[in-house]
């Protein structure tokens, strides 16, 4: 699902936020209800493309949290009204990429110390912070934290890389990756919720909505 970069969002006033985050945020640009039929859509590609292989979910925190839940709450429920059962582990690492609303240079990689276990395994990599990126139409981006942590989980030969993410973002900055499952393509903006945050704040928010500049002020640190 393509977001087209003159999409002018919904109105905060349609819908329901937590009130300490008034005046924080421009509008909303994907309701909570439309997330979580994409993730459901998401899930039944997976299923389809998984065939008879057991699967080994890493999930990349915080961010990435809320999407691998109900992304693998979807795949078992899947699972579990058909004559196929997925087999599913669930791996946790944490990237920290950004300051503020600016991506840092120097990335590091927390957690996930036993990824032996992803040896000759079926990998899932369930990603959800804004860090894919596509131009217009090619497939260009920096691409720049997934392949660090692609690198390192490459080291240990899983059978197979899948990676899932909620978002994609287009940018004029080209690289050429991009993710093997996505929900949404956004325009090149800093969105927070549903579980994406901006310093800490706004995990709480069930849309993804764009900050505004008084939110940034807010809670810069």
């Amino acid at each position: 699902i393509q977001i087209s970069d003159n999409w002018p969002g919904y109105s905060l006033d349609l819908f329901t936020y937590p009130q300490h985050y008034y005046g924080d945020l421009e509008y909303v640009l994907i309701p909570h209800g439309i997330i979580v039929d994409r993730t459901e859509r998401l899930a039944k590609d997976i299923m389809q493309d998984i065939g008879d292989n057991d699967i080994v979910v890493l999930c990349v925190l915080k961010g990435g949290y809320k999407f691998c839940a109900d992304l693998v709450e979807h795949i078992k429920n899947l699972s579990r009204n058909s004559e196929r059962f997925i087999s599913m582990k669930v791996d946790f690492v944490r990237l920290k990429s950004y300051h503020n609303d600016q991506s840092m240079q120097d990335m590091q990689i927390i957690g996930g110390e036993d990824l032996s276990k992803l040896t000759g395994k079926l990998s899932f990599v369930f990603y959800l912070l804004t860090l894919f990126f596509v131009f217009c139409k090619d497939i260009v981006g920096t691409g720049r934290t997934m392949k660090v942590l692609l690198n390192n989980i490459e080291k240990y030969k899983p059978k197979m890389i899948k990676v899932a993410s909620l978002l994609v973002k287009r940018t004029s900055r080209p690289d050429g990756y991009r993710p093997d499952y996505y929900g949404f393509e956004i325009p090149d903006l800093f969105v927070v919720g549903y579980a994406l945050d901006y310093n800490e704040h706004f995990r709480d928010l069930n849309h993804i909505c764009v900050i505004n500049d008084h939110g940034k002020a807010k809670y810069r640190v």
